[in-house]
């Protein structure tokens, strides 16, 4: 059985942790990853979260799928066909391994850019995300139980859509572009 909702501290391990599978994601896929990003909560310095490393690569096109599927397999994660998202493919650690989540998105859609964005407004507004840790923690204690880890990220997306709201008003002010890929 998984464990419920655990949101600890942030740790200065986490971008030594995605820089370390970012550099095997690069040297298995190479030019097929148009980027490589350490995205979600463990990017922003200073953010509790989740310990689970999320990464983010951009891609072309989702066809031919094994054009990514083997080199991301090759270096140890396992493809979830089953994943409900489709503007993404899904990839996950192996079991015993540390918890990583890989998304596979089309460079420039609207969720590659939302990824990003999201991550570049909370580490450019640190009082905005202390107020995501604040609400998380709430979150994390209502929904304890494994079962309820949906209710815990749909009760997130009032607070994720209101961020990117302001985030859009940020970008518009200050000509914001993707930053160059972390890996």
């Amino acid at each position: 059985m998984s464990e419920g909702i655990v949101v600890v501290p942030y740790d200065d391990a986490w971008p030594v942790i995605f820089a370390a599978i970012g550099t095997r994601l690069r040297r298995e896929l190479g030019d097929t990853a148009l980027r490589i990003d350490h995205i979600g909560s463990t990017a922003v310095p200073g953010l509790d979260a989740k310990p689970i490393v999320d990464i983010q690569i951009s891609v072309a096109s989702f066809e031919p799928l094994d054009a990514f599927r083997l080199p991301i397999e090759r270096a140890g994660f396992g493809y979830r066909p089953d994943n409900p998202e489709r503007t993404k493919r899904y990839f996950r650690e192996q079991p015993g391994e540390r918890r990583t989540h890989i998304h596979v998105r089309r460079a420039g859609s609207f969720s590659e850019q939302f990824a990003l964005l999201f991550r570049e407004f909370l580490r450019s507004h640190p009082d905005h995300a202390q107020n995501y840790a604040d609400l998380k923690h709430r979150l994390a204690k209502q929904f304890s139980s494994p079962e309820q880890r949906h209710d815990y990220v749909e009760a997130k997306a009032p607070f994720i859509w209101q961020t990117i709201h302001l985030a859009d008003e940020w970008s518009q002010s200050t000509g914001w572009e993707p930053p160059t890929s972390d890996c």
